[in-house]
């Protein structure tokens, strides 16, 4: 790592960014560099103007995409270079269309979990919909995070750095005890094939996405399904058919 990508990780360390964000931006400044052939540090705002222009009309990235990327440059130049002879104000974002969200019936959400390729992939997308986790927030679950006693999943720093509970159906119980009689994971509760050093890794977030389209290409669902879909819901977070959990008692 080079002594400036390692002062911009610095940087965001000092103010608490997520890893995910933190991988996010250094990857768009490494980018942006890449475009221009220079070192990031010796580009100014004419080169960001133009970077702008490339990602809307030739890379065609969607709007939200260009606001990280654009948030990424300005967070380099302004917290970690001090720069402030560079204005970003002259930046205008595309607006994002808004668009409802993609809702599956209880029997597509049956078909999806049926098109999963194995147990682990059917015991994943079963945790997404369930819980309505974040991706990252799954390829993090540890086996510890499962709490059967007091029927809840412990999600450990989750968006905003944030810890909170989610309850657990008994079927979904049921559903990560036979998978964990199966693969018998020690760690992380979907571990990554690969292990570094003999460690036992966690998935990434990219694996869940893959988990997600594919099952739904092999349910033969047309719908634009990936991860987040199953965040959006109409109902209970229970698996169809099921009878919503009762609230656990204060101080389980």
């Amino acid at each position: 790592m080079t002594p400036l990508r390692q002062r911009m990780v610095d940087e965001l360390l000092r103010r608490n960014y997520s890893q995910a964000t933190i991988e996010s931006y250094i990857l768009a400044v490494k980018d942006f560099a890449a475009y221009f052939g220079k070192s990031p540090d010796l580009l100014g705002a004419e080169e960001v103007r133009r970077y702008q222009l490339h990602l809307v009309n030739e890379k065609r990235l969607a709007p939200n995409t260009v606001k990280v990327r654009m948030s990424a440059l300005r967070f380099f130049y302004w917290r970690t270079l001090k720069r402030r002879d560079l204005h970003f104000d002259d930046l205008p974002l595309t607006k994002t269309p808004v668009k409802l969200p993609v809702v599956l019936s209880p029997e597509e959400v049956t078909r999806l979990i049926e098109g999963a390729s194995s147990l682990k992939h059917r015991t994943m997308l079963m945790v997404l919909y369930a819980t309505g986790l974040r991706r990252a927030e799954l390829a993090r679950l540890k086996v510890s995070d499962i709490d059967s006693k007091c029927m809840v999943i412990h999600i450990r720093q989750g968006k905003g750095r944030r810890d909170r509970d989610l309850p657990m159906t008994p079927t979904l119980l049921e559903a990560l005890r036979e998978y964990w009689r199966s693969a018998r994971p020690a760690v992380y509760l979907f571990p990554s094939p690969r292990k570094v050093d003999g460690q036992e890794r966690p998935i990434s977030s990219k694996t869940v996405w893959h988990t997600c389209h594919e099952a739904a290409v092999r349910a033969g669902l047309t719908k634009a399904i990936h991860p987040h879909t199953l965040r959006h819901y109409a109902g209970s977070r229970t698996m169809p058919g099921e009878v919503r959990p009762k609230p656990q008692t204060p101080g389980c």
